[in-house]
């Protein structure tokens, strides 16, 4: 008789030693755990805070990247969850379940309603693979493989997502990639790429780029019958990673002008800034133009059983234009995943005239709390906010000088757990984002309160100054 495999790691109950030692060991480095030099083992959460193994709160500002809108161990999501684990849990993708069905027609509906526009929806696991599938639309379509995007841009780490991923620093351990997006600068204004200040730059950066389209030594255009050898421009309405960076919306009524004219199609990224994050259900609700393909993902499933996917006009993804095989995921629309989402879904419904006020009136709260502090602080540069997606640029002195420094050092005094918040130890989550790894960019729950926002503001304060005292 074979003997069994040994398992040399304890049952349960390992110490925090023990366990950072077993992790030194055998889980790669290839995550971001380590991009912080302060690593946590979180043991728990409830509502808007994580809990480390020796029961220290940490307020989390940043939600799981905006995938947990509505709070951790949300009892309305964990129900679904549980009614789909007695009904159906599994099921191959290839064969059809009602909560498929059902979340797929609201969102295709909701898009129609508020776009005035007729569309189907796809469903796969991760935002990279979305971000996948689009491009395979795109592709289909148009039967061109270049796309534009932005500086900055995010849109994930897969192969293909990467070409679209402005940051050469994700593509280059893997070779060459042939299909690398055209970058073009994103309307950021705090650190414009031309040098220009918003009041009275006339949009320079919309009209650099339109100037491509003038000429044919431009590399855009064929003059001769105004063909674009691109496919389509991929955009975040608000940008992400790149520093949660709010743009001027004529800019991108002015670009969809341009994209319309040579038949560009405008994807629009929604990862990580729709499903209500920005005060609407999607980010480009506020930019007043009509995109051709929606990528979502993330807060749908609030963190469980995560579901992505995407939405394109009928043109783009009707049984014809788009048939059965042209792509696969084998947990593409989980049974699990979808009951979550039209949960999600149902929660929208019953509470959007709420969420409609109180998300931008609690990001305003929270950024005019920090605008205070920037009062007593010069190396808070830049505050802004849209709904509950709240920017924190941190400076030098001169208050624009990026400094990194500080805000790796404030991340990891939050991540010590030994902050004082109402008269305990505490913790507080950051994440980090920027251009120059200086921005903090905060989502927090769409739960929080203002005595909440409060206490946080209360913490960034702590944090910041003992981030001044630390790097000297």
């Amino acid at each position: 008789m074979n003997a069994r495999p040994r398992n040399d790691a304890p049952a349960s109950q390992c110490s925090v030693s023990q366990l950072l030692e077993l992790e030194s060991q055998y889980c790669s480095y290839g995550d971001t755990v380590h991009y912080a030099d302060e690593i946590k083992i979180f043991d728990r959460s409830e509502g808007i805070y994580l809990y480390d193994k020796e029961g220290v709160a940490y307020l989390d500002m940043q939600m799981w990247y905006s995938a947990v809108n509505f709070g951790y161990g949300n009892k309305r999501h964990n129900d679904a969850l549980k009614r789909q684990l007695d009904k159906l849990p599994q099921l191959a993708c290839q064969y059809l379940h009602e909560e498929k069905i059902l979340l797929a027609t609201k969102i295709a509906q909701r898009i129609q309603k508020t776009f005035n526009v007729k569309g189907r929806v796809h469903f796969n696991v991760g935002g990279s693979a979305a971000i996948e599938d689009s491009l395979k639309i795109v592709r289909k379509h148009t039967g061109k493989n270049l796309v534009f995007a932005f500086m900055g841009s995010y849109h994930g780490r897969t192969l293909a997502a990467s070409e679209i991923t402005s940051s050469y620093r994700y593509r280059e351990p893997f070779g060459h990639f042939s299909n690398r997006a055209y970058f073009i600068p994103y309307p950021y204004c705090f650190r414009c790429f031309f040098g220009k200040k918003r009041q009275d730059c006339g949009l320079y950066c919309l009209h650099q780029f339109e100037k491509l389209f003038e000429s044919e030594y431009y590399t855009i255009l064929n003059k001769k019958n105004d063909t674009s050898e691109f496919a389509a421009f991929y955009i975040e309405p608000l940008q992400g990673t790149g520093g949660y960076i709010i743009p001027p919306p004529e800019y991108f009524r002015g670009l969809k002008n341009v994209l319309d004219r040579y038949s560009i199609l405008l994807v629009d990224d929604e990862v990580q800034m729709g499903i209500f994050r920005t005060g609407k259900f999607w980010a480009i609700e506020h930019l007043d133009i009509t995109p051709d393909v929606i990528v979502f993902g993330k807060a749908l499933t609030n963190g469980l059983n995560p579901i992505s996917g995407i939405w394109a006009r009928e043109e783009l993804i009707s049984p014809k234009a788009f048939p059965a095989g042209m792509t696969h995921s084998t947990f593409s629309s989980n049974p699990l995943g979808t009951a979550i989402g039209l949960e999600t879904m149902k929660i929208i419904a019953e509470e959007e005239p709420a969420l409609l006020e109180t998300i931008p009136r609690k990001g305003k709260y929270f950024a005019d709390r920090i605008r205070l502090l920037q009062k007593k602080y010069p190396q808070i540069g830049d505050v802004d906010s849209q709904g509950l997606v709240i920017r924190i640029e941190m400076c030098h002195k001169d208050g624009y000088t990026p400094n990194r420094e500080l805000t790796d050092a404030m991340t990891n005094i939050g991540l010590s757990g030994k902050l004082e918040g109402n008269g305990k130890r505490m913790g507080i989550i950051f994440d980090v984002g920027g251009y120059y790894k200086n921005v903090f960019t905060l989502s927090p729950s769409f739960y929080i309160t203002e005595q909440e926002l409060d206490l946080a503001a209360d913490l960034f304060e702590q944090a910041l100054r003992r981030g001044l005292q630390q790097i000297g």
